[in-house]
């Protein structure tokens, strides 16, 4: 099959979120099982773009409501991604570094999907099928099935994975004329609460729809910021698929970015290298716990609420834990995570901002990871955390609902059922015994290590219900 991938993010070309890795991965692994998967993003001035070659090979105009812009089609030229990366170079929209946070990003990522359909009917391309990821390519299953430019893909199946049904890119009926001509008996299509809603629109016009774990397929259907009724209206054409992660990327045992390699025969001795190297870029005790945050500190995470957990933790056990932050977002809680500095040196370090290589250290050298998250579609971090042998502490929600056991059901995590300060110290509590537990602790870690959360199997699911799609 040829499967074209549409997405706002792919690693490491542009990342945000988990939707990054998710499509950094799966065309990777679904071309090793012989298929034919690329990946369409936007052209963004950042390092990557300009750090690789690419070959122009499409050249065009799109046309968005009274505006015309040029694009054009860049080909990554070597492939060494493990799949064909296209950006779509639209000057007056994307040269810029960031992906979101635009005042025009209607219009940009309108204009992203307007150029690739144009690309596929100007080229003469009919791929076996368009899987588009979130709402900023939600139009596409609605374009391809009812604009009268693209009347010749409609018989292309679409398929629409939600990786947060909270963000839904809506937009208002003033710019409904920046779409092409479409038949305006089918507007319904397009609308959901008084507004054109992006993610509604595909929800409704996709011929399938994935979530990336079935615990949040089921608490979309409760929880979806209006969406609700919606999505228990399409649910029998939808299938909660739990994401993997790339495991030649996040290997222990050729991760580049460790100070120290280590596999399972010797995981104690590797983390332990790993761990007294961060303490010692971060003022901490090598000899205590280390918890740790990785993340968006945003109110999805429960990072609002990071800051008292961090202080009563560490005025509860002085001088007995450590704590490291790692994240970005909210500033009034970046700034209160920063101030705690002042009260807890030599227990407690912040690092506000993002380093791919500081969170692949991070998982290699911590022993808990803290992810007491209100919305969790998947969660990828902790299946880093599992693959590097640390023991992720989770609130029981989406995907981290179907990843993590808990140790006291004969698992091997510490769950805890809301996200609240109280519940989260509880969780640490336990996460202090068991670490003073050597013998459990080591148990514990050499089985998460052992745990299969690669994309192998994963890819084959999204293939087998692509193949239920195509006649």
């Amino acid at each position: 099959m040829e499967i074209f991938h549409l997405s706002a993010e792919c690693y490491p070309v542009a990342k945000v979120g988990g939707l990054a890795d998710v499509v950094g991965a799966l065309p990777k692994y679904q071309n090793n099982l012989g298929h034919y998967a690329k990946v369409v993003v936007p052209a963004y001035d950042n390092k990557f773009s300009r750090e690789n070659e690419f070959e122009v090979v499409h050249r065009g105009q799109l046309k968005l409501g009274w505006f015309y812009f040029s694009y054009a089609i860049l080909k990554e030229k070597t492939n060494y991604l493990g799949f064909e990366l296209y950006q779509i170079a639209i000057p007056e929209l994307f040269d810029r570094p960031n992906v979101y946070s635009y005042e025009d990003d209607t219009e940009r990522f309108l204009a992203f999907q307007i150029a690739f359909l144009n690309w596929l009917i100007e080229t003469n391309q009919r791929p076996d099928l368009l899987h588009c990821h979130d709402h900023h390519t939600g139009l596409i299953p609605f374009m391809v099935q009812h604009a009268f430019n693209y009347r010749h893909l409609n018989q292309i199946p679409t398929v629409l994975t939600i990786h947060n049904a909270q963000y839904q890119g809506w937009f208002g009926y003033d710019k409904l004329y920046y779409l092409p001509s479409f038949d305006l008996s089918k507007l319904g299509y397009l609308e959901w609460n008084g507004t054109i809603n992006p993610l509604a629109s595909a929800i409704k016009c996709a011929w399938k729809l994935t979530t990336v774990s079935p615990s949040y397929l089921d608490e979309i259907s409760n929880h979806a910021n209006g969406l609700e009724n919606l999505l228990r209206w399409e649910r029998p054409k939808s299938i909660g698929i739990l994401n993997g992660i790339d495991t030649e990327v996040w290997n222990t045992i050729t991760d580049p970015m460790l100070e120290v390699n280590y596999a399972l025969n010797d995981f104690e001795k590797g983390k332990q290298k790993n761990k007294e190297f961060l303490c010692r870029e971060f003022n901490l005790d090598a000899d205590k716990p280390l918890f740790t945050f990785i993340g968006r500190l945003v109110g999805e995470k429960g990072a609002d609420l990071l800051p008292q957990i961090c202080s009563m933790a560490l005025r509860q056990n002085p001088g007995e834990i450590n704590i490291l932050i790692l994240g970005s977002g909210d500033p009034i809680v970046e700034s209160q995570l920063q101030s705690l500095l002042h009260f807890y040196t030599g227990n407690y370090n912040a690092y506000i901002g993002y380093s791919e290589k500081l969170a692949h250290l991070i998982y290699a050298g911590a022993d808990f990871l803290l992810m007491p998250s209100r919305v969790e579609p998947c969660g990828l971090n902790q299946l880093y955390a599992l693959r590097y042998g640390t023991v992720p502490i989770v609130r029981r929600t989406g995907g981290l609902r179907d990843t993590v056991l808990d140790i006291g059901d004969g698992g091997f995590g510490i769950c805890h059922d809301q996200t609240t300060v109280s519940d989260v110290h509880q969780a640490i509590a336990r996460a202090i015994e068991l670490f003073h537990d050597a013998k459990k602790m080591e148990s514990v870690r050499k089985t998460i290590m052992q745990i299969d959360h690669s994309w192998d199997k994963v890819a084959q699911t999204y293939l087998t219900v692509y193949q239920s799609l195509i006649t």
